[in-house]
């Protein structure tokens, strides 16, 4: 007869990834970008929010721009996810662990200003971008160069969206 034990560690096993990166800096990577993977998430369903509800006489322009944006953010989760994986890591499982992971904020507000759209999601990428150049120190410390590299690439598409968001609200 199967213990419990033994069936909790062949289950673990099946989902076990062999990695040359030590297991402490496997965990410590792998519990970073899961932090990272809800904040996409968390900003990918707050840019889409803003992009529905968006309205005034710039409505055209600032919904296809949070569209645009949305479309990027949410194409980076596969690869954290993917990345995660590799490693040798598990990952998010649902939206309840997303929420009791992201930073980023939700916001649920019946109306927001244009403008306040624009500039909260500045925040938010701005605040995505010292993230990812935390778990980058990580990576660097476990000699991980493929999470780092790929962490190098998502900070400058980041730091992309919050300029265009910094020049859309510029006076």
């Amino acid at each position: 007869m199967t213990t419990k034990a033994e069936l909790m560690d062949r289950q673990k096993s099946a989902l076990s990834t062999p990695s040359d990166i030590s297991g402490e800096a496997r965990k410590d990577i792998t519990g970073a970008l899961n932090v990272l993977l809800a904040d996409f998430f968390a900003l990918y369903v707050k840019t889409k929010n803003f992009h529905w509800h968006m309205s005034g006489p710039h409505f055209r322009d600032y919904h296809l721009l949070l569209d645009d944006h949305a479309e990027q953010i949410f194409d980076a989760t596969d690869d954290i996810a993917e990345r995660v994986r590799k490693i040798g890591g598990t990952t998010v499982r649902s939206i309840g662990h997303i929420a009791r992971l992201q930073r980023i904020a939700d916001n649920d507000a019946e109306y927001v200003t244009p403008e306040d759209m624009l500039s909260e999601l500045h925040e938010d990428e701005k605040a995505l971008v010292l993230s990812m150049r935390a778990v980058h120190t990580l990576c660097d410390d476990a000699e991980d160069v493929a999470t780092a590299s790929l962490l190098e690439n998502w900070i400058d598409q980041s730091q992309r969206r919050a300029w265009f968001l910094f020049e859309t609200t510029r006076r």
